[in-house]
């Protein structure tokens, strides 16, 4: 009986669908349509200096499911990201072409950048500059507040500002992808193993350079003291190093007050950076000093207006 019910079911809504379509023929044409935008002179310029040389999709129009749900984010404006999207041609792109040719860039760097407009705010005050996803994404926030930084700085003082908030983070973060992809040396991990702290904490300390850190963000965990230390390092000058290190050696003699056997912050610094080197130099061939003098060239090209940020002719 069950078997005879399936089956008369079956036939009964087979009959009705018949006399369904007897009385109205369906659209051949699908409701469902592609969404589709029509490129612009910017689209048509990332596509020449991104997508075809590279693969990379930069991606400055808002998109809900790129974005971080955990923070309130607004669109990348048309004119800044614009700027970005040269900052980190000129910046990065070409820097990485330059140190470590172009099939170096093409198969490491992140296939997609997405743009937003603020800063992310964490709980503790701090902000988000920017985030690597497995290798394949960088998310990069604060694009819209660029072109006031440039009108309203210059030399020096806009380097660092550029630097600080933009530059040093995709560099950052690249380093990330390196390290994902070939791991560093443990004996890293080991030179400051006792004194990482939760966020809670590196915020707060005033001596993170005595400790053996370059950046109180350092001291979270070794994977970003390592990522930390490079960026750090080639988005500065030798000059700015050495004030570095001689803050740190002043600075662990207050470590000293808590922890009389420290060793000293500079000696630290420099073990570390010891081992970034040679994991550059053996892993991807690249000299980070060599790479350290191709960056601040070109910052300054950027700051002495011998990059045009806002043309996007091809």
């Amino acid at each position: 009986m069950k078997k005879q019910a399936t089956y008369l079911l079956f036939t009964a809504a087979a009959l009705l669908l018949a006399a369904s379509c007897q009385e109205e023929k369906l659209d051949p044409k699908s409701v469902i349509a592609d969404s589709t935008v029509e490129m612009n002179p910017f689209d048509l310029w990332l596509e020449t200096n991104f997508l075809k040389p590279y693969n990379i999709e930069f991606k400055y129009r808002y998109a809900l499911n790129e974005s971080d749900k955990g923070y309130y984010t607004v669109p990348a404006s048309y004119e800044a990201s614009i700027i970005y999207a040269h900052l980190v041609k000129y910046l990065c792109i070409d820097t990485y072409d330059e140190i470590a040719g172009v099939d170096f860039t093409r198969g490491y760097f992140p296939k997609m950048f997405f743009l937003i407009g603020t800063w992310e705010f964490k709980n503790n005050g701090s902000i988000v500059l920017g985030t690597a996803e497995g290798g394949k994404k960088i998310m990069l926030s604060g694009v819209n507040y660029l072109p006031i930084y440039l009108s309203s700085y210059e030399g020096d003082e806009l380097v660092d500002i550029l630097n600080t908030y933009y530059i040093k983070t995709i560099h950052h973060e690249f380093t990330h992808i390196l390290n994902q992809t070939k791991e560093f040396s443990d004996s890293f991990k080991q030179i400051t193993a006792s004194t990482y702290v939760s966020d809670a904490c590196f915020d707060t300390d005033e001596y993170w350079r005595g400790r053996g850190y370059i950046t109180a963000y350092a001291q979270s965990e070794p994977r970003e003291d390592f990522a930390e230390l490079l960026s750090e390092y080639i988005t500065h000058n030798a000059d700015w190093w050495t004030s570095q290190l001689e803050a740190a050696e002043s600075e662990t003699a207050e470590v000293r007050k808590e922890d009389p056997n420290a060793t000293s912050g500079a000696t630290l610094i420099n073990s570390k950076i010891d081992i970034v080197r040679t994991y550059m130099q053996d892993s991807w061939g690249i000299d980070i000093d060599e790479l350290r003098d191709i960056v601040n060239r070109r910052f300054y090209d950027v700051v002495d207006g011998l990059v045009d940020l806002n043309s996007v002719a091809l």
